[in-house]
């Protein structure tokens, strides 16, 4: 069955009647869950058994970077943030990148023991040291740093049978400005951005990247479109340029910097002409509905590359490999508090 081009969230810790109905819906794809959704691995896989009882296709993402970003804390490890295994990186590259393949592996393996697809990540962001919102969430302050780092937790995802997300395309770590409260305008020359920040992304894309979330950043000497709406940096750059033919999710539209495209449905249609497969509407009903109605009047076809997200049967853990993983986590986050 294809799967919807519509991924949107739950309010609370089981699916309400409404929720059901809604879940149903042939052009509703995917499920995001957030912390609010969660109280322990109990109620946790209740509700998932809910989920795939309504719609056992459906796609069910996270977002568990590690770090400020980690929605499932107690019954899963707590990952240090990214930026953790950068500062290793210049002590010694090799381990390194051998830490963020445990740690990439660790996060999916025990977020495929309850039985989500995916978590949104690695961030693939240069930390340009001017973002609070990326800040400690990117992995290095280099390309080769970004790139090494976010390769191997990648690869470690993929040995749990997991896809990765790369975001925020073609970089979010420059700008100050917030784009979930702000519309942030990155004023870079092309040559820069394809220098720096895009390398990250393509190295990725040679390894194997599964798909790809845009930013909401406006890079106003290419283009005045925020990248998630904008057919020169998804069709022409990524498509094109970059070859990516993995999936690309809209980052949540109802974040301010996509206020520029209008109302909810507008903002769905400019994703998805742009090039989006997927978009994404979190912690608005409303505005979900609405995009819902608008997928439904329009009957605009979903993308087959959504069925390569689904994930891998669960794993048989082994047990020395999860407690060597835990070790490391509980090891960097020392190190970051310490």
């Amino acid at each position: 069955m294809t799967i919807g081009s519509l991924m949107l969230d739950l309010e609370g810790l089981e699916l309400s009647a409404e929720e059901e109905r809604l879940l149903a819906q042939p052009e509703v794809g995917g499920l995001i869950l957030f912390a609010r959704n969660y109280a322990a691995p109990e109620q946790l896989h209740t509700l998932m058994k809910q989920v795939r009882t309504v719609r056992p296709e459906l796609l069910v993402a996270i977002d568990q970077e590690g770090g400020r970003v980690q929605r499932i804390r107690t019954g899963a490890t707590v990952l240090p943030p990214m930026a953790a295994l950068g500062k290793l990186w210049q002590r010694d590259a090799k381990q390194a990148v051998e830490h963020a393949r445990e740690l990439g592996w660790l996060m999916a393996a025990e977020l495929r023991e309850f039985d989500i697809d995916f978590s949104f990540a690695p961030v693939l962001d240069i930390d340009w040291s001017r973002s609070g919102v990326i800040g400690d969430r990117a992995f290095a302050d280099s390309i080769e740093g970004v790139a090494e780092l976010a390769t191997g937790f990648m690869l470690g995802m993929h040995d749990a049978g997991m896809a990765a997300t790369g975001k925020h395309f073609p970089g979010h770590g420059w700008v100050q400005a917030d784009s979930h409260l702000e519309i942030p305008v990155d004023e870079r020359p092309g040559e820069q951005l394809e220098s720096c920040d895009m390398q990250p992304f393509a190295r990725l894309i040679e390894a194997g990247l599964d798909a790809i979330m845009p930013a909401h950043v406006i890079y106003s000497q290419l283009d005045a479109d925020p990248a998630g709406f904008s057919s020169y940096w998804l069709r022409e750059q990524l498509r094109g340029r970059l070859a990516f033919d993995g999936v690309i999710f809209s980052d949540d539209l109802t974040m301010e910097g996509a206020s520029v495209a209008g109302g909810f449905p507008a903002r769905a249609e400019k994703a998805l002409h742009a090039g989006c497969d997927m978009v994404l509407v979190c912690n608005h009903r409303a505005g979900a509905l609405e995009v819902l109605d608008y997928l439904q009047a329009t009957g605009i076809a979903a993308s087959p590359r959504l069925e390569r997200m689904r994930a891998g049967p669960k794993i048989v853990h082994d047990l020395a490999r999860l407690q060597r993983a835990r070790h490391i986590a509980g090891r960097l986050r020392g190190e970051v508090s310490a």
